[in-house]
């Protein structure tokens, strides 16, 4: 591995350069100042200043995604899904995601028949749906 390259993602690391631009590895820059000697001259002079990388590893960290809240409850999209499909009309699902008012709703006008389509649809677009997306949509941490 050499010396500008970022030892985290193999990215290469641009002198000067505190941290990685792709991974965000923090990286110690100290500069050092070396003399060279011509080889037939007795002349002595001193280059600018080359820095020296020196990689210093950060500590392990929880990760956290942009935008979602570690406080939000974790549930499952395809048990969800299969909820809203099933028992969609009695809002079972809505209850299971935290939305109490929505199940409350759907349960009271159950016996109309468009609480069942819907809930047939939302299970669909659940399990169709990525965990990303079901996240930012409903609040919930997906297992």
């Amino acid at each position: 591995m050499g010396e500008n390259e970022c030892p985290q993602c193999g990215a290469p690391i641009y002198p000067g350069a505190t941290e990685c631009k792709y991974c965000g590895e923090k990286i110690l820059v100290q500069n050092t100042t070396q003399q060279y000697q011509q080889p037939y001259s007795q002349n002595t002079y001193s280059q600018q200043p080359q820095p020296k990388v020196i990689i210093q590893q950060a500590p392990p960290q929880t990760v956290y995604v942009p935008g979602i809240n570690p406080m939000w409850p974790m549930k499952n999209r395809i048990l969800a899904g299969i909820l809203a499909i099933f028992l969609g009309g009695f809002g079972v699902h809505k209850f299971y995601l935290g939305k109490t008012g929505m199940g409350i709703l759907y349960f009271i006008f159950s016996w109309a028949g468009l609480p069942w389509i819907i809930g047939f649809i939302e299970g669909v677009l659940y399990l169709c749906s990525n965990d990303d997306d079901f996240m930012y949509k409903h609040h919930v941490r997906v297992r």
